[in-house]
């Protein structure tokens, strides 16, 4: 759907003009004549920008200013002036005005200035949607976590949260090494400036390189307008990159000197620029052996390796599971509109056990599976997918004791095979006592012994 555009301007062949020239780069165009005649569109359409001349008769472009902000009326406003001066600037911005052009300007000039513009809107909107993202997801009074390995990673986020340093995190796919950099950034200082993340690996190295730094027009074939870079971006803020043990050789020595001189210089230009970015950085790969391997410079990496964050899989810390289960049932019952008690203890104990090489981000994807599909008050095993209810178990499940005690191994392994045969059977007990070859009142013994119920 097309931007509508309002184009203020008492010059007929002005407003003619700029109709012409911005409907053809796909806008949708609204002319009028003065001020008065704005303020009355303004009542019955909602505009995405305005293009307002400062000199025209009945209500000039300051006094238009003025009534906008009065009615609270929240549009993005480009002053034009052919007489203009930096005091008549500064005063069109106090009242509102997000940017300034002077006449006579080239039909590209209008069209760069309103596409900076919307890329400025688009980067604020999508930091506002990170934000409030997190917020949902992630917050210190509320962790989805209570495993003593991620009360670690909770603790040394508050610790170094504040500050610029660099910070590696590490771990498989899945396993929330996003939303800890997420977490780094929105909990310190730096929470109200712009977080921008890149995938290192996503992009062929030619528009990778152009991405971070930026480039002038002309630099290259395509490049028909100037680029800033996510570095200037991020400025002030947080530049994250994930899976860096992906970067090129090329451009890791590129991205070792703006991390030693913190400036940044854009593709086909000549000037470099001053940048106060904190940078974090992923991997799910190991960056020490691809060192080894001559894949990844050691410089390079040991600039990016001052804070390490090692995360770890699921599958050992196995139990975060039931706070994640209950967090993601409570999380799409809101999505789906669906009332759910929570999950049967058999359900979960064989969520326990499947090993989940997809770590939370799978576990996230199966119980929204369940959810959508599920008409029932709770999530029963039969319902969640074939591939976790026939994996077998772990040895971990079998053997949880740490202990090297025959008597405590032996309790623990008839402890789990009783469990698997009830669920064989779907819980009936004469068919579990006959599938495991003890009598019926054995096995209530064993159940009640163990707590199964």
């Amino acid at each position: 759907m097309p931007r509508n555009v309002l184009v203020i301007d008492d010059e007929p062949n002005m407003r003619h003009m700029l109709t012409v020239v911005l409907e053809k780069a796909g806008y949708a165009v609204t002319g009028a004549a003065d001020g008065l005649d704005a303020l009355s569109l303004l009542e019955n359409t909602v505009f995405d920008l305005i293009l307002c001349d400062m000199r025209m008769p009945r209500m000039d472009g300051l006094a238009f200013l003025r009534h906008v902000t009065e009615r609270g009326i929240n549009t993005t406003t480009i002053v034009m002036s052919a007489y203009g001066t930096i005091d008549t600037a500064v005063e069109a911005m106090k009242l509102g005005a997000a940017d300034y052009i002077s006449k006579p300007f080239k039909p590209d000039e209008i069209i760069l200035k309103l596409t900076q513009i919307e890329e400025r809107r688009q980067l604020r909107e999508e930091n506002l949607r990170l934000r409030d993202a997190l917020q949902e997801t992630f917050s210190f009074q509320n962790m989805v976590a209570k495993s003593k390995a991620m009360r670690k990673i909770f603790e040394t986020i508050g610790k170094i949260a504040d500050y610029k340093t660099t910070v590696l995190i590490t771990g498989e796919s899945g396993t929330g090494k996003e939303l800890i950099a997420k977490a780094i950034h929105y909990n310190g200082a730096r929470k109200n400036k712009p977080m921008v993340a890149v995938n290192c690996g996503g992009l062929p190295e030619s528009l990778l390189e152009s991405e971070l730094f930026g480039h002038v027009k002309g630099a290259f074939t395509d490049a028909a307008r100037d680029k800033t870079g996510l570095f200037q971006e991020a400025s002030r803020g947080t530049l994250f990159l994930d899976e860096i043990g992906e970067l090129p050789l090329s451009l890791q020595v590129k991205l070792l000197r703006v991390l030693q001189d913190e400036m940044v210089r854009p593709l086909g230009s000549t000037e470099s620029h001053k940048v106060d970015v904190r940078i974090i950085a992923a991997t799910g790969t190991n960056l020490a052996e691809k060192v080894k391997e001559g894949s990844f410079r050691d410089d390079l990496f040991y600039r990016i390796n001052v804070l390490l964050i090692e995360v770890p899989a699921l599958r050992d810390r196995k139990e975060d599971i039931p706070l994640l289960v209950n967090h993601f049932i409570e999380k799409f019952q809101k999505r789906l509109k669906k009332n759910l008690k929570g999950i049967r203890p058999e359900a979960l104990q064989v969520l326990l056990d499947y090993p989940w090489p997809g770590n939370v981000r799978e576990l996230e994807n199966v119980i929204e599976r369940t959810m959508v599909l599920t008409e029932r008050s709770e999530i029963h095993v039969d319902e969640l997918p074939d591939k976790i209810q026939t994996a077998p178990a772990s040895v971990e499940a079998l053997w949880p004791c740490k202990e090297i005690s025959l008597k405590t191994n032996i309790m623990s392994l008839e402890k789990a095979l009783i469990r698997k045969a009830l669920q064989e059977t779907d819980n009936n007990r004469t068919r579990t006592a006959r599938l495991l070859g003890i009598s019926h009142p054995t096995l209530l013994s064993k159940m009640k012994t163990y707590g199964i119920s």
